[in-house]
């Protein structure tokens, strides 16, 4: 599996898979060598170098709606967690807060036992062919993450916010919402009293006989065996209301700079089509991330920047910098910007740095406007309880009926 890592290549990746999506729901749960049955595309979605609502309408327009009925409803699924940890950012800070905390207070030896399992040393052998596909390609079908987490939670009862933070290193598709959120469920904590267990039974039955040759340890996840884990949370779940529609001032006639981020890499299409920057900029900060996955996100930025420049006929500049705000404000100050638009960063680590970019191109003399997908203000507000309630929603806004 080669993520795509540029628009042309996302969008051959969903043309090649579209026919596919007939089978998906019979087929997806099943995991196989090389992953044929899913499209592969969350590395692509997760920078928005192809949309949601692009992967939507291919997989509706090449099918009746009932036979794609479960490969939309998984597309939601990232947009339900998108909208859910908007409306709730205290989950976010709690996460982090969680992981600094295990860091420094954990035992040794838990987290020698901890690194040894995301190492692929557990002594359970499908446990450890997962972490070590993820490693080797920063990918993991999502059955197979489900399996994984909840044997890091429920089998070898460590700190689901330390498993968290290992995906999001690793991940090509890492995405803070989905993999934070997607974690508290397995954990029992997004659905109050529902956790996901790893069970035996479900690996043999749906793991291709080649992956589960040596079944070494795997009495350790026997359905009898697994019980949930008890899990403490502190999250601050109290909602807020997010609305940031565009700005007349990013389509008048002033000096125009466009900040493109890895949060959203399409400003070709939607909301910022029409504006009319005199550069571009973008740039990607050094992180935690693992080198695989630092290439992908630096890959999919340049390409972004390529057809940004192409696309406005300007300048796009950017690649790695040290610090975002301050290669922002001298890029701002370099072109005498009045007004630095940009689409709004999601909640997470780049939303953390929102105030300090908006200070630096304020303090060489430019304003920051964030704007948000028309997709966005549309559906994460619906987001408010759990997915299946905001599936029926979306589906009647967005007429994804029979």
């Amino acid at each position: 599996m080669h993520p795509p890592s540029t628009r042309a290549a996302a969008l051959d990746r969903l043309q090649a898979f579209t026919p596919r999506v007939a089978a998906y729901a019979a087929d997806r749960n099943h995991v196989l060598p090389g992953h044929p049955n899913v499209s592969c595309l969350s590395p692509a979605i997760r920078h928005r170098l192809v949309l949601e609502e692009e992967v939507i309408a291919a997989a509706r327009a090449a099918h009746r709606p009932t036979v794609c009925a479960k490969f939309v409803e998984e597309v939601l699924w990232r947009t339900y967690w998108k909208g859910w940890l908007e409306q709730r950012p205290g989950v976010w800070a709690s996460y982090l807060r969680g992981v600094a905390r295990h860091q420094s207070t954990l035992a040794t030896a838990i987290l020698r036992r901890a690194e040894a399992v995301a190492a692929g040393e557990s002594g359970v052998a499908v446990m450890d062919a997962f972490a070590r596909e993820l490693l080797d390609t920063g990918f993991m079908h999502n059955h197979a993450r489900m399996w994984w987490a909840s044997f890091w939670i429920h089998v070898e009862r460590l700190p689901w916010e330390l498993g968290a933070a290992h995906f999001m290193r690793h991940l090509l598709d890492a995405d803070p919402a989905s993999n934070t959120l997607s974690w508290r469920w397995v954990a029992g904590l997004h659905t109050k009293g529902k956790a996901y267990l790893v069970r035996r039974s479900n690996i043999e039955s749906f793991l291709s006989p080649e992956l589960l040759r040596d079944r070494t340890g795997l009495d350790r996840v026997d359905d009898a065996r697994v019980a949930t884990a008890a899990v403490t949370d502190d999250a601050d779940l109290a909602r807020r209301a997010v609305d940031t529609p565009l700005g007349d001032a990013a389509l008048s006639g002033r000096r125009v700079g466009l900040w493109l981020h890895e949060d959203d890499l399409v400003p070709e299409t939607g909301e910022m089509a029409a504006c009319r920057p005199i550069s571009v900029g973008g740039w990607l900060e050094p992180d935690e991330g693992a080198a695989m996955q630092r290439a992908h996100r630096l890959a999919a930025l340049r390409d972004g920047l390529a057809r940004a420049s192409a696309h406005f006929g300007c300048e796009a500049t950017g690649g790695e910098s040290e610090s975002i705000s301050k290669a922002a404000g001298a890029w701002v100050a370099r072109h005498a910007l009045d007004e630095v638009v940009a689409f709004a960063p999601f909640a997470g680590p780049l939303n953390d740095s929102i105030a300090m970019i908006a200070d630096a191109v304020a303090g060489a003399g430019g304003r920051l406007t964030l704007a948000r997908r028309a997709w966005d203000r549309r559906l994460h507000p619906l987001a408010s309880g759990g997915f299946f309630g905001f599936r029926e929603k979306a589906s009647g806004l967005l007429r994804l009926g029979p």
